[in-house]
């Protein structure tokens, strides 16, 4: 039983599960969902004016508890991507007797560190391609990207290869939104009302409270899965913090061919891992 935690904040992961998370079920019992005030899970009218990451957090907490139970799991697998990580590691800290393992799939760290890494990253692409006006452009940028007044644009990021190797990311969500089964013309629109509410408050509490402030140790198998070329949420970044964390058992994995999504750039790999790891054998 694994419970997946989606990043954005706000992007359901939801729409990709007919195309990437087909190997994964032929072993594991597998759980999405959309997070308070995302996605399916965004309510029109309803009050959201107590979001916070730490309000996050506790829903999942609860999810587990429900999920185990429902199940009659002792401990469930916890993963967690990109956003996902900055929530499912602090629930992986709070209550360890829940979970066999943490995974951090594109985990987050230090978020100003990361997006300097992303920037210098595109603005070298840039360079590299010999595309002035983006090098201009991006070089414009660094000063509010160093005072954390801004996110290295993600426009430029996918651009040059910092987001996604091997798929296109956003065609494969704009199809699982449209033609998926879990998702009809409502959930759509919940989808953007949710992204478009939850990103500049989640995001701005993740930056005043960045991972290796509140959490260095963990009581738990803790796995971190990188794709090398990852300038979302920088591998460089995650390897430092990794290495920070006290856990009696941890694991720093790197993806050759993948950026932000290796669970899905390499679905096979990461399946094959995921079963290797955890999969009962007979």
């Amino acid at each position: 039983m694994v419970i997946f935690v989606h990043g954005g904040p706000g992007v359901s992961e939801i729409p990709y599960v007919t195309k990437y998370q087909d190997l994964l079920e032929k072993n594991f019992t597998v759980v999405r969902y959309d997070q308070r005030a995302s996605g399916k899970s965004y309510h029109f009218g309803e009050d959201y004016s107590n979001l916070s990451t730490d309000l996050l957090v506790k829903d999942l907490l609860a999810l587990t508890d429900y999920i185990s139970n429902r199940f009659s799991q002792q401990k469930v697998i916890l993963a967690g991507h990109s956003f996902g990580t900055y929530i499912g590691i602090q629930a992986a800290q709070q209550a360890p007797e829940k979970y066999e393992a943490y995974i951090g799939i594109g985990q987050m760290a230090n978020t100003l560190d990361s997006e300097l890494h992303g920037l210098n990253f595109t603005i070298d692409q840039a360079k590299l391609s010999g595309n002035t006006t983006d090098v201009e452009y991006l070089q414009g940028l660094t000063e509010k990207v160093q005072s954390g007044a801004m996110l290295t644009p993600r426009h430029y990021v996918r651009k040059y290869g910092g987001a996604a190797r091997r798929i296109d990311a956003n065609a494969d969500m704009a199809n699982g939104l449209l033609f998926g089964p879990e998702y009809n013309l409502l959930d759509r629109i919940r989808y953007n009302r949710g992204v478009s509410y939850v990103q500049e408050i989640l995001i701005g509490q993740a930056f005043k409270k960045p991972l290796p402030t509140i959490i260095t140790k963990l009581d738990l198998p803790v796995y971190f899965i990188m794709g090398q070329y990852d300038y979302m949420t920088s591998m460089k970044s995650a390897k430092t913090y990794f290495d920070q964390i006290d856990a009696d058992k941890k694991e720093f994995i790197t993806y050759d061919q993948s950026a932000h999504y290796p669970q899905f750039e390499e679905k096979e790999k990461f399946s094959k891992w995921m079963v290797d790891s955890f999969a009962p054998t007979e």
